[in-house]
């Protein structure tokens, strides 16, 4: 093994949101920083989230923002109210990058470009002497001594090469599982398993679901608006309820609703659960005003054709389903329809059901639920409380959050508590 004279105060293990943002931060302070990326490019990841547009944070308060978060939120509130996200406007806006507000709180750069994100913190970086940045370079492990009390302390990085590189401290920013091919494998989580910590199982969260039933080709890819989505158990528990947008996909549900939805029933579908996902296509009527309408147009419309009058409630691409869901011959006239018939209507467009049994993959999968326990993890300082030195940041930690810019926060404020730290 080949060791380096150079001592670091601080080696970086991952080019992503948090590895970039602690670096320029720890640089600011003057520390003498190495970043380590494995890929030939740092920030892949960051460069496609959003769909390329890269939804950077959110204006909600803080108190909020922590109803979007899921394990253990109050984890976040230290770091969180020292650099929030008026301080991650700021630090862009100062950078030169124009940033937009949209529906929902949600914070674009004005340009709708990623890249505009990463150029500012990689620019940023290249300009330091008291940086230095290695791409294509893979970390094998973490080295760790042992002082006399028995107590551990961080005191470099291995690479594969064989080469030690010594630091004083050491950021781990190596993210998650999902989207593997911009570098997520989950090396991070190898390391803290390997000096002792408790690393909670990965699943792929803000995913598509799969459903045991088959997808009626023609819902392939259809949006449906102004839907709310509910998830029971086999009990009846009500798991999750989001209202908004949703489509179909080859093999399931998929769309904004049904990512947030993922985040709430992901561990119990990989758990082997089976759940029931309800669609209410009417959520701004009530039962009992929707079946006083129903009653209304069955008897208005009388000699219309079931199948043809389907049109009246549903988009044209749910009737399909619809009629294989409620068991009413289509060629039925609606004054022939009886009672039991329209509560089977009624069942449906109230809530459509749907058997939920698996997630996509993390190939798929916008984030990673698991991670680094955060009973283990100093929540001012990002420190291992059982490795002096050692610091976590982002998405290898236990923490998930819905899609709207509240995950890659949670990338930033922890890259910055861990920075400022050291």
């Amino acid at each position: 093994m080949t060791t380096t004279d150079k001592i670091y105060d601080l080696i970086v293990v991952g080019g992503g949101a948090a590895g970039l943002m602690a670096s320029v931060v720890a640089a600011d302070r003057g520390c003498q920083v190495l970043l380590v990326e494995k890929m030939d490019q740092a920030g892949r990841k960051l460069r496609i989230t959003g769909k390329g547009r890269c939804n950077l944070t959110n204006t909600a308060p803080l108190k909020d923002y922590l109803t979007h978060v899921g394990s253990d939120s109050r984890f976040l509130r230290n770091c969180m109210s020292q650099f929030f996200n008026t301080e991650l406007m700021e630090f862009f806006s100062k950078r030169g990058v124009e940033l937009v507000e949209e529906r929902g709180g949600r914070v674009f750069p004005k340009s709708g470009r990623s890249l505009d994100i990463f150029l500012a913190l990689i620019n940023d970086l290249e300009q330091r002497p008291n940086v230095e940045i290695r791409k294509n370079c893979t970390v094998q492990s973490l080295d760790v001594a042992t002082d006399d009390e028995g107590r551990s302390k961080v005191c470099g990085v291995r690479l594969a090469t064989g080469v030690h590189l010594a630091a004083r401290h050491v950021l781990v920013a190596t993210g998650g599982l999902s989207y593997p091919t911009t570098g997520s494998t989950g090396s991070g989580y190898r390391w803290a398993a390997e000096l002792g910590h408790t690393v909670v199982p990965q699943v792929p969260s803000l995913v598509a679901l799969v459903c045991q039933e088959p997808v009626d080709e023609v819902l392939v890819g259809f949006a449906l608006k102004n839907v709310a989505l509910r998830v029971v158990d086999a009990q009846g528990k009500e798991l999750s309820n989001h209202f908004g947008e949703m489509s179909f996909c080859h093999d399931g549900l998929a769309g904004p609703i049904v990512l947030s939805t993922s985040r709430q029933v992901s561990r119990r579908l990989h758990d082997g659960e089976r759940l029931t996902a309800l669609i209410d296509f009417k959520p701004a009527i009530d039962r009992a005003t929707l079946d006083r309408r129903l009653i209304a147009d069955l008897n208005s419309n009388g000699t219309r054709i079931f199948n043809d009058a389907l049109r009246l409630w549903l988009p044209a691409e749910v009737i399909p389903t619809a009629l294989k869901a409620m068991h009413i011959e289509y060629y039925k006239r609606l004054n022939q329809i009886n009672g039991q018939e329209r509560r089977r209507l009624l069942d449906f467009l109230k809530g459509a059901s749907f058997t939920l049994c698996g997630t996509h993959d993390f190939s798929e999968a916008i984030v990673t639920q698991g991670g680094v326990s955060l009973k283990e993890v100093n929540p001012k300082t990002m420190e291992s409380r059982l490795v002096q030195g050692l610091h976590f940041a982002g998405e290898v930690l236990d923490l998930d959050a819905d899609t709207g810019g509240y995950n890659l926060q949670i990338a930033f404020s922890t890259a910055v508590a861990a920075a400022r730290s050291i």
